[in-house]
């Protein structure tokens, strides 16, 4: 992360590593032709956002220099890099910087960008998968015959083979692989030249002087005539990093990102129906707020909108978690991403591009993704010493084999060699990063949102779940059902009172308020200033001064009563305040989801804003034992402070504008998609759909998320600790050594795959 500031002219001549307008021009000129400006994000607050792919990042000391370089660039406010998608955000101030300055500064520490796009990124896999291919036959063919080559040379060893003919044999060899090095090394020196020209290291810079030094030694020996030479170690050395390279290429392609998977479900296109009737293909862009789109059946909805006309049913499991098809007609909402699935619709577009549905969620994704959880920032400052300590565990490895042991020259430069291959830490930067896009990706299939990735660890620790009722235990859907028990016929309301009511309800998003509004059907908005209490209600001030209040018993002024009913009261000045009742569905699987935490052993409360009648009445339904009604912001907060102080790790579910403080506080929270924005701005997950299924799920994978990333540490570790002194005492080879350090960072990034393809119990 970086708070910087700068002006974007006249250009200063510090805004990039080295701090040299020349070094920086030089490397605008190898940075391919891309328009980067045109790929800017702008934010509501006048910030910028740029999404780019790195080209030739391999290994997690590149993470430190990318966001180093971007550190000491001006007007850079916050930069991240996932090493398994090589994607880098960077947040930057768009009036100090531009986008091309940016992109310079990490192009003066040795690295290609390109701009992100989710529909060249399988091309762009594709084609590195073949070039990884075309290097791999070419070292597996010189492999084979050099080692050929080798055996009849060791064989020759002991018998009567001569010194001209284990001579010819030895040019035959380095005919063989000394072109083959060079072709399949390629990948390897590149990005070790890059690095070291940058003034940098990486984990290919002693990959590449390790397959350099046992050339360079075989070569050496084959001129002076020397019975020992390691084309055979070089080549077979190359032929087993390349497969390593592959497989690991291919197994982050299985680890995409949810929010690469969610992009590609935005439409390129979209069918404009002009008003004379007729219809015509126009790019996305040119889509703009108000106008008519009509949506074939099995065409993905281009856009946010509100149906005009047609009939049909919409799959939206990828956006917003719902399994099965809904049924829409004129008026319904239906967002950009979704299925059109069983008839022609045609909708008025309320929202395109960056303000869509689904372009929030993907930037929610993205940000979870990229964040810096505990357990990442741990993983990359650890890797980030490897680089300098791998060169000096090798030097003194040869430095020791040769003066302390007295090993031959030759030998002990095989020593630091495996020393060289066997220490890459890829291993352990990926230990985490993997499980975390694992764990995102799938919580998005299963209806959650990750808006924090330090939630999944926190979630991990939870002892105690604190739900809100309305709009969270319950469906938020209340309806009107009449006047409120043991209150006199006089206080019953009427249709003049409903309005009234609705006229101010109007104002609020709370879920008794919007019931009312329901109930009463259009009416026009009430002539004055209305200001919401959290927690209480409504109060509306009109033109002529009077002061209406819309709220709980206490707000309006009603003496304290008992009801089954959630309550609303209309408090007129000189008249006696008028009551509506409401009832509400308890959620499908609500009993079920509490039966289940409290298995797993977490404590379960249930706290409310609501009076105690209702509230005791849910909390019967679903066997909650600790209830508490009539609960403040301010009661809320002070519950869960008390709850830490005790030692409780809380997680907090809740939906409504007055549970937006008691998120904010809680240890990790988690707020339903039909919350208030404020709410779900302050949670850590959202919840999609009208079930606590995805509560569940989130339990389940924070869990899994931190076993998997322990187990990750664990195996990352214990290679190096077993490896490495192995290594130093010359008990690996080379050989040996490039298919050990090619395994272990298969072997982390299978594991967490593990907890993408466990199936749900």
């Amino acid at each position: 992360m970086a708070e910087v500031s700068t002006e974007d002219a006249p250009r200063p001549a510090l805004c990039c590593p080295g701090g040299e307008l020349a070094a920086m021009a030089a490397s605008q000129a190898a940075v391919p032709e891309f328009d980067f400006a045109r790929h800017v994000t702008k934010r509501p607050d006048g910030g910028a956002e740029l999404h780019l792919v790195v080209e030739n990042i391999h290994c997690p000391a590149c993470i430190r220099t990318i966001e180093g370089a971007l550190a000491r660039c001006p007007g850079v406010e916050q930069a991240r890099v996932n090493l398994t998608e090589r994607r880098l955000f960077v947040a930057f101030d768009a009036a100090a910087v531009s986008a091309d300055r940016v992109v310079a500064a990490v192009a003066a520490a040795g690295y290609r960008l390109a701009p992100y796009d989710p529909h060249l990124l399988d091309d762009r896999q594709a084609r590195e998968a073949r070039d990884l291919l075309k290097a791999l036959a070419v070292a597996g063919f010189a492999a084979g015959n050099v080692m050929l080559l080798s055996v009849s040379v060791w064989s020759g060893l002991f018998s009567d083979m001569g010194a001209a003919t284990r001579g010819l044999m030895h040019w035959v060899s380095a005919l063989i692989a000394m072109p083959a090095v060079v072709y399949s090394g390629q990948s390897f020196f590149r990005s070790a030249a890059t690095a070291l020209k940058a003034g940098r290291l990486n984990m290919d810079v002693p990959i590449s002087l390790a397959v350099i030094l046992a050339t360079g030694m075989s070569l050496s020996e084959t001129l002076r005539g020397g019975e020992q030479v390691y084309f055979d170690a070089a080549v077979t050395l190359l032929f087993f990093l390349l497969i390593g390279r592959y497989l690991d290429l291919r197994v982050r392609g299985r680890a995409r990102s949810a929010a690469e998977n969610m992009l590609l479900l935005k439409a390129s296109e979209a069918t404009l129906v002009r008003s004379d009737g007729t219809r015509q293909l126009c790019p996305l862009a040119r889509v703009e707020v108000g106008m008519t789109v009509a949506v074939a059946v099995g065409e993905r909805i281009p856009v946010d909108g509100r149906i005009v006309k047609g009939r049909s049913q919409v799959d939206g499991s990828l956006v917003t978690g719902e399994s099965l098809p809904q049924d829409v007609a004129p008026g319904s909402e239906i967002f950009a991403g979704t299925l059109n699935v069983s008839a022609p619709l045609e909708l008025r577009v309320v929202a395109t591009g960056e303000d869509t549905l689904l372009a929030e969620i993907v930037r929610l994704m993205s940000d979870a993704e990229q964040s810096r959880a505990r357990y990442v920032r741990l993983a990359d400052r650890v890797a980030g010493f490897y680089a300098p300590a791998v060169h000096i565990l090798a030097l003194a490895s040869f430095l020791g084999w040769l003066f302390l042991a007295g090993m031959a020259w030759q030998q002990a430069l095989l020593v630091a060699i495996a020393v060289l291959i066997i220490t890459c830490p890829c291993a352990l930067g990926l230990a985490v990063p993997a499980v975390q896009v694992a764990a995102v990706s799938r919580l998005l299939r299963r209806g959650v949102l990750v808006k924090a990735a330090d939630g999944l660890e926190r979630l991990a620790e939870i002892d105690c779940v604190v739900f809100d009722k309305t709009g969270t235990l319950t469906l938020g859907q209340p309806e009107l059902v009449s006047g409120c028990e043991r209150e006199q016929a006089s206080s019953a309301p009427d249709k003049a009172d409903l309005d009234l009511a609705a006229s101010i309800a109007g104002a609020s998003r709370h879920p008794l308020a919007r019931a009312l509004c329901r109930a009463a059907g259009p009416v026009a908005a009430i002539a004055g200033e209305v200001e919401e209490f959290p927690g209480q209600g409504l109060q509306a001030v009109t033109t002529d001064g009077m002061e209406i209040r819309l709220g709980n018993r206490a707000f309006c002024g009603v003496e304290e009563g008992a009801g089954a009913h959630s309550e609303l009261w209309l408090a007129v000045p000189g008249r006696t305040p008028r009551c509506f009742a409401f009832s509400d569905l308890v959620r499908a699987d609500a009993k079920d989801c509490i039966a289940w935490l409290k298995r797993r052993g977490l404590r379960v409360e249930l706290l409310s804003g609501d009076r105690a009648e209702p509230v005791a009445a849910v909390a019967d339904a679903l066997e909650i034992d600790w209830r508490r009604a009539n609960c403040r912001p301010a009661d809320k907060i002070a519950h869960l402070e008390d709850l830490a102080r005790r030692g409780f790790k809380v997680l907090m579910v809740g939906d409504g504008l007055n549970d937006a403080p008691a998120l904010a506080a809680a240890f990790v929270s988690a707020s339903p998609a039909s919350a208030a924005e404020v709410s779900q701005t302050a949670a850590d997950f959202i919840l999609q759909g009208q079930t606590l299924a995805p509560l569940r799920e989130a339990v389940v994978v924070g869990r899994l998320t931190r076993r998997l990333s322990l187990q990750n540490f664990g195996l990352a570790f214990a290679y190096n600790a077993v490896a490495v002194p192995l290594a130093m005492l010359g008990m690996v080879t080379p050989l040996f050594a490039a298919v050990a350090m090619s395994v272990s960072s298969i072997a982390v990034t299978l594991n967490a795959l593990r907890l993408a393809m466990l199936k749900r119990r």
